[in-house]
């Protein structure tokens, strides 16, 4: 599985599809104040982008691959 539901944290794992998406939405409209964790994000498709821009939740590991992270961070909030 893609993503891992903590508490209050998901983590991203691999390859998060657009089939995650829906999934990620109504996780997040349960939790106000998440935070993400994408350091084993390998591709994020761009309708997780989308849900992850709207909730405007926090992440708190960037993925390991640098190009990945170069255009996330310009994207999401940190910290």
């Amino acid at each position: 599985m893609p993503i891992d539901y903590k508490k209050n944290q998901a983590k991203l794992r691999e390859i998060v599809s657009v089939e995650d998406a829906e999934g990620l939405l109504n996780w997040l409209q349960n939790k106000p104040s998440a935070k993400i964790d994408l350091a084993e994000c390998t591709h994020l498709h761009p309708a997780n982008l989308q849900v992850l821009m709207a909730a405007r939740c926090r992440v708190t590991v960037w993925p390991e691959d640098a190009h990945l992270r170069g255009w996330l961070e310009t994207a999401l909030p940190s910290k």
